[in-house]
């Protein structure tokens, strides 16, 4: 079965694969301020999830079970035996799975701005409807508003523009979709099969993810670090580019190698 997922590659074609997967409601996009500086050393492949971007948009339910192992399909059409991962969000979420489900394919991991239980579930689902009865444009102001924190987004309204276009522009069904596997997952007992070494980073303004959803998770993880980015709210990695791109290239490049 063909991968079902949109990639974007760059870096030398002979580097260690970093694989970047983005949040709810973003692309692979989202990733642009760590790519040069990333790419510079990795195999960079940022993936849209399913039912975003570029990628399918099967019809539901999903789960991240399902996410993660169209993950997996893809590195072995691929034939990429192991990856270094981070993830935001959604991404982060995916990351946990893979990390836990498949541990001989992931061999550094970042955790942004995520959690390994976000509920409650009634929520999503009902955001899932929504989205649904009335489209992104419905939630999408609501949503952004906690993306970045108000100083940010007086000081770049263009860059927040442009990350709501990516919001208003991801379909409506796959949105909907991820919405659910968000209500229906519980990955806390999981997070002590991953052996991957870990770095977790929060959003010290992160209202999405606060900073408790962090510690938890850094707490299930044998050997997790945490990191804490301040004036930063739920994509860190946009708001804070430079500070979260040094701490992710500080964390790969010391698993460059074969274990």
């Amino acid at each position: 079965m063909t991968s079902r997922l949109h990639l974007t590659v760059d870096g030398p074609a002979a580097a260690p694969v970093l694989l970047l997967g983005s949040s709810l409601g973003t692309a692979a996009a989202m990733w642009q301020p760590q790519v040069p500086a990333l790419a510079d050393r990795f195999r960079v492949i940022r993936y849209d999830h399913l039912g975003h971007g570029r990628s399918a948009v099967p019809p539901g339910p999903y789960t991240l079970d399902l996410l993660g192992r169209e993950l997996l399909r893809t590195l072995d059409e691929l034939d990429v035996p192991w990856v270094h991962y981070a993830g935001l969000s959604l991404g982060g979420m995916v990351g946990m799975w893979l990390a836990a489900h498949a541990p001989e394919r992931v061999r550094r991991l970042a955790l942004l701005c995520t959690s390994a239980a976000l509920g409650p579930p009634a929520q999503w689902r009902e955001r899932a409807a929504t989205v649904r009865a009335e489209g992104l444009p419905a939630i999408a102001d609501a949503v952004v508003a906690r993306w970045f924190t108000s100083a940010f987004a007086v000081a770049r309204p263009d860059v927040v523009a442009a990350h709501r276009a990516m919001l208003i522009a991801t379909p409506s069904a796959g949105y909907a979709a991820c919405c659910e596997a968000i209500a229906a997952m519980d990955l806390r007992p999981d997070l002590g099969r991953v052996d991957a070494p870990t770095l977790v980073i929060a959003g010290a303004d992160d209202p999405a993810t606060p900073v408790p959803h962090a510690h938890r998770i850094v707490e299930r993880i044998p050997g997790a670090r945490l990191a804490v980015v301040d004036a930063a709210a739920h994509l860190a990695n946009v708001e804070q580019p430079e500070q979260v791109g040094r701490l992710l290239l500080e964390h790969f490049r010391e698993g460059r190698g074969d274990r």
